[in-house]
């Protein structure tokens, strides 16, 4: 894959060091349009659609758009079973350092259920027994040499899908080495006092609106309004840089003294899964080559425009001429900064 016109010299951080859940999924097309009820039983088929977990997709898109000599490190468990081999091959193939990918003997690789309806909208449920949930702190500190490798030029990089305490202890660690610790959490996580803490060890947080609402400790009505929202969170974290997705809506992001808001692109949707983390992916990557926040939103706005028109939640396509091609026509206008990392 064709990565982005990069001079090594202008990169700010040189490796990504992340964890998160690594798994796969199948989509479940719902017939009707009507909420599932607690009882209910529903029809539906099978959908040719490649689900992928939250640190997977982030970690291949900042390593196949930054290539050489970036260095990608997921820290994560899979189970011995054929999902995890497939997962790891595709990882590998995708350039990711996976000297920190344990095999858990007896455990079965991290898998989600995504269920649709016919408007586009939908859930997902995720098995919480898998090997991604046995990912404790000593997994996390066997990769210290790769933070102490990169001291000062580093990305941290804490997704959900594993447990809290392996984050923090990640955060811990980017903290320790100088690195630009970036984190999501689940609406549920951000809920209660103990995500809420580890913001405070967060320089980048990445959420969609219904998180950053429940971050900023507003209600479902409060969470409407997206400025709102933002302003609160920062209240709360005046530390912390934020990213809030909002579907068609667009995003809006905090750099700590403004306010951004970039719309949505025009584009062929063909699955919204994954465009959240592809949007972080796009902003950790803007951020990597030295781009302020604003104009990383718009990477990451490009970056998840396209990844959309794939069914999959990996849009194995996306490089440096798809985003170029796709940024003629998808409707917005990008920085002279943001086109030149898209030239030839």
């Amino acid at each position: 894959m064709d990565s982005l016109t990069v001079d090594p010299r202008r990169l700010r951080r040189r490796a990504l060091i992340g964890t998160g859940g690594i798994g796969s999924g199948s989509f479940f097309a719902l017939s009707g349009n009507h909420t599932l009820g607690r009882e209910e039983s529903r029809g539906g088929r099978f959908l040719d659609q490649r689900d992928y977990c939250k640190l997977h997709i982030v970690a291949h898109y900042v390593q196949t758009l930054l290539g050489d000599p970036f260095r990608t490190v997921p820290i994560g468990r899979v189970g011995d079973d054929e999902v995890g081999s497939r997962l790891l091959a595709e990882m590998s193939e995708a350039g990711l350092c996976l000297s920190h990918v344990a095999r858990g003997t007896g455990e079965q690789t991290l898998y989600s259920f995504c269920f649709l309806y016919p408007d586009g909208t939908g859930g997902n449920l995720t098995t919480d027994d898998s090997a991604s949930a046995h990912l404790d702190r000593a997994l996390i500190h066997g990769a210290e040499e790769e933070f102490a490798a990169c001291r000062g030029a580093g990305i941290a990089l804490a997704m959900p899908e594993v447990p809290l305490q392996a984050r923090a202890a990640l955060l811990d660690l980017g903290g320790k080495y100088d690195c630009f610790r970036a984190a999501s959490f689940t609406r549920e996580e951000l809920a209660e006092q103990t995500a809420r803490d580890l913001l405070q060890q967060v320089d980048l947080l990445a959420a969609n609106l219904e998180e950053a609402a429940a971050g900023a400790g507003l209600s479902d009505h409060e969470a409407e309004d997206a400025e709102a929202v933002v302003s609160a969170l920062s209240r709360a974290c005046p530390h912390m840089l934020i990213s809030v997705t909002a579907g068609r809506r667009g995003s809006w992001s905090w750099d700590g003294s403004s306010l951004s808001h970039c719309p949505s692109c025009r584009a062929e949707v063909r699955s919204t899964a994954g465009a959240g983390d592809a949007h972080l992916a796009g902003i950790l990557v803007g951020l990597a080559v030295g781009l302020p926040l604003p104009e990383a939103q718009q990477l990451g706005t490009l970056v998840a425009g396209l990844s959309v028109t794939s069914p999959h939640t990996i849009h194995k396509q996306i490089g440096r001429e798809s985003l170029r091609a796709f940024a003629a026509h998808c409707g917005l206008s990008f920085s002279p900064a943001v086109l030149s990392l898209l030239e030839a």
